[in-house]
């Protein structure tokens, strides 16, 4: 448990990223195969995952001797996929998405006979993933808040009956993708719903449907459902890299974006669980540069210029005086937008900070460089 510098003395992180195999769901998964009985050991166990289930049951099968044969969506994450494969599981890719993948699994347990290990929607795996509250219990005494991300539910249910049926005051906030909310509009409605399939680098927590059990559970333990935004998660993940210096992957820093966009009060003693850490680096290095850009960090300005000798130094000499520092321009002479004695510029800056942007931008206003917008 840490408490990242510069974000204030209320944050303390939970980093189920430095897990064995990147992420908490060793937990419930291996509580699960350690308890079957020997009939069920020799007939083998299936899953259905997007990684990270996948990667805690090819283990925990692995240390234990049983076969484990493991449904993924094909679009899932090539490290992830490896990954699972490297701990000794049959790998099967599935069109679609985790619920695609959950049906085949299904499919599979039935025909050949294989026991299905549920990723959230099973007793054994929430109280496995129960242990993560009561460590946060134990490690920050006088917890207020915690917050978790939220797919299927299984973490969170887990975390939540552990911590309520111990410290009751203490609030505990599931955090979702703006993108997939299926818990959040289940709560909403009051009953499991299924909610539409969009794309989101919260890959881990793309559950569209969430379990019965673990929609029970919420209903009944849990404070409160907040979503984020895709440019927070990747915001989070930076600001996880420079703090802390740990990596996350989208799922794993929903709890850390809620905290630092305010979507819950950050006057309370708060833990954030970083469920995960599995990010595909050619992944991570485009999350990079999204979360930069939603921090003021990295930032692109359009703007039109006379074609005449001197104006590009003198546009560069003012963002120069305003600090920013160039790391791309393009000059286009050629622009179906311009008149003929004009030119289009487009410069990628690095800046400091929101702030910075603005102050910028108001400077090239004040100077009569209008910029340009699509």
């Amino acid at each position: 448990m840490s408490a990242p510098p510069d974000w204030g003395k209320n944050l303390f992180i939970k980093s189920e990223n430095l897990q064995k195999t990147g992420s908490f769901k060793i937990r419930g998964a291996y509580n699960t195969i350690r308890q079957l009985s020997p009939e069920d050991a020799a007939r083998g166990v299936i899953a259905c995952s997007a990684g990270n289930h996948a990667q805690g049951v090819a283990l925990s099968a692995a240390q234990l001797g049983i076969r484990s044969v493991i449904c993924m969506p094909e679009g899932a994450p090539i490290l992830k996929v490896e990954a699972t494969r490297s701990y000794g599981a049959e790998i099967v890719l599935v069109p679609g998405v985790y619920d695609d993948a959950s049906r085949e699994a299904e499919r599979l347990s039935r025909e050949k006979g294989y026991l299905f290990a549920h990723p959230f929607n099973d007793p054994d795996v929430i109280a496995g993933q129960g242990t993560i509250g009561l460590e946060i219990l134990d490690q920050v005494k006088d917890v207020e808040q915690i917050l978790v991300p939220v797919g299927g539910g299984g973490l969170i249910s887990g975390i939540a009956v552990a911590v309520k049926s111990i410290r009751p005051d203490v609030r505990v906030i599931g955090v979702q993708s703006a993108m997939v909310p299926s818990m959040l509009v289940s709560r909403r409605t009051g009953k499991v719903t299924t909610v539409k399939g969009n794309a989101t680098i919260a890959d881990g927590i793309h559950v569209l449907t969430p379990g019965d059990l673990t929609f029970h559970l919420v209903q009944e333990y849990v404070d409160e459902i907040v979503t984020v935004t895709e440019d927070e998660i990747a915001a989070a993940i930076v600001a996880l890299l420079e703090g802390p210096k740990t990596v996350a992957e989208g799922a794993g820093a929903t709890a850390v974006a809620a905290y630092l966009f305010r979507r819950v009060d950050v006057g309370r003693k708060t833990v954030a669980v970083v469920s995960g850490g599995n990010v595909d680096i050619t992944t991570l290095s485009r999350i990079i540069t999204k979360g930069l850009q939603k921090t003021g960090r990295i930032t692109q300005f359009r703007t039109k210029l006379t074609d005449k000798a001197g104006n590009l130094a003198q546009l560069l000499a003012c963002v120069a005086q305003n600090g920013a520092n160039v790391l791309n321009i393009e000059h286009e002479r050629e622009d179906a937008k311009t008149e003929v004695n004009s030119c289009v510029v487009t410069m990628t800056l690095e800046t400091r900070d929101s702030a910075h942007v603005l102050q910028i931008r108001e400077d090239l206003d004040r100077r009569g460089y209008g910029l340009l917008y699509d």
